[in-house]
């Protein structure tokens, strides 16, 4: 898997962007995970910052349900997220939302990563290690080995057990050549819109997807669990 060297450090990215998927029901949470306190701000606005932080990130986009532009936009105004360049309307499924967001990213950009909105602990090292791995390689995927045995099974009967040395667990941003990410999402709009996952849509027309380095601390905000351990981490994180 990637990782930013030494050199890369001092070399320069070209001109990239950042789309946050934030059009979520957050059903399995209860409510408006994205709104949900994490550290005294709302778990959206952690996220927002962490890009905002990166500097080689110089435009933010957020993909939004239709009722939650406005608010999205006071949160930007409220955290001091000068990046932020467009808070646009999501689709009905996730490929239709970040496809929306690439639309809306600046013509300039070169690079494009896709975030959740829900995963708000998102470190610097995760972000330019799948930016640089896709400027070298036009696709990224941040992941982790799979620790557990996994098993595959049919009507509650175990059909086989994959060799987990093979098996990583996906997160995001998943990064991308601009043009590719364009292509690859209106492919799917038309032929596949309940693609859940952006390098899917890359592979489905014949794309090559490179692994970059996840983070454990990377989790996903999906039920109230996962906040409490956020708080944890993010408790951890400001001790040292």
């Amino acid at each position: 898997m990637g990782a930013v060297s030494e050199k890369m450090k001092t070399a320069r990215l070209p001109f990239a962007a950042a789309v946050i998927v934030a059009g979520g029901s957050g059903s399995r949470f209860g409510g408006d995970k994205l709104m949900a306190d994490l550290g005294g701000m709302p778990v959206l606005a952690r996220t927002l910052l962490a890009f905002q932080r990166t500097d080689t990130v110089t435009a933010i986009v957020v993909a939004a349900r239709a009722n939650a532009l406005e608010g999205v936009r006071a949160l930007g105004r409220q955290y001091g997220v000068s990046k932020l360049t467009a808070v646009v309307p999501g689709g009905d499924t996730r490929a239709r939302s970040c496809l929306a967001g690439v639309m809306a990213v600046p013509p300039e950009a070169e690079l494009i990563a896709i975030h959740d909105g829900a995963r708000p602990l998102v470190t610097e090292q995760v972000i330019l290690d799948g930016l640089w791995t896709a400027y070298r390689h036009l696709a990224a995927l941040p992941c982790l080995p799979v620790r557990d045995t996994v098993k595959q099974a049919a009507d509650g009967v175990v059909t086989a057990t994959p060799d987990r040395r093979s098996l990583f667990a996906a997160q995001t941003p998943q990064c991308f050549q601009a043009d590719l990410i364009r292509a690859a999402l209106t492919d799917a709009d038309r032929n596949a819109p309940d693609v859940t996952d952006d390098c899917l849509a890359v592979e489905r027309i014949g794309g090559k997807i490179y692994l970059s380095r996840g983070s454990e601390e990377n989790i996903k905000i999906t039920t109230p669990l996962d906040l409490r351990i956020a708080e944890m981490i993010l408790q951890e994180r400001e001790r040292i």
